[in-house]
């Protein structure tokens, strides 16, 4: 189902798309941050300050939507990178859309505390990138 998906839509499109959609996931942890700040009665004029009290799962999704501005510069690169390499083949498409299921993935194992599974969407949304990366650079140099 998922290789109709890409044979259906093309590639650079598919390149595109995962990065607008790769920007909104790096607040889908934040929705949960903002649950636990309501919880530990939020302080606006030190929001930030209020770290401590937050809930563990609160501050676990804390760390899983800064993670998530880290990991999205380097796929931001990537993708577009391939994009301007005119990367076509079913790789790059396939690279891009398992880092965003890894990436959709990856916070809510880590909310919920399941380290070994938050660490293996980790190294998948990476390998999706060193992909990208890697058949834009092949391209170059062949």
């Amino acid at each position: 189902m998922a290789l109709s998906f890409v044979e259906t839509v093309s590639t650079p499109t598919i390149l595109l798309y995962s990065v607008a959609i790769a920007a909104l996931l790096i607040y889908l942890p934040f929705f949960v941050v903002g649950y636990g700040r309501l919880k530990a009665g939020y302080n606006s004029s030190a929001p930030r300050a209020q770290f401590d009290q937050l809930p563990p799962y609160a501050q676990r999704a804390t760390w899983a939507h800064q993670n998530a501005f880290e990991s999205f510069m380097i796929f931001a690169a990537a993708a577009l990178m391939a994009y301007v390499t005119q990367q076509t083949s079913s790789l790059a498409a396939i690279a891009a859309l398992a880092y965003l299921a890894a990436r959709s993935l990856y916070p809510i194992f880590y909310i919920l505390d399941v380290p070994w599974a938050r660490s293996m969407m980790f190294g998948v949304g990476n390998l999706g990138i060193i992909t990208l990366f890697v058949i834009s650079l092949r391209s170059l140099v062949l």
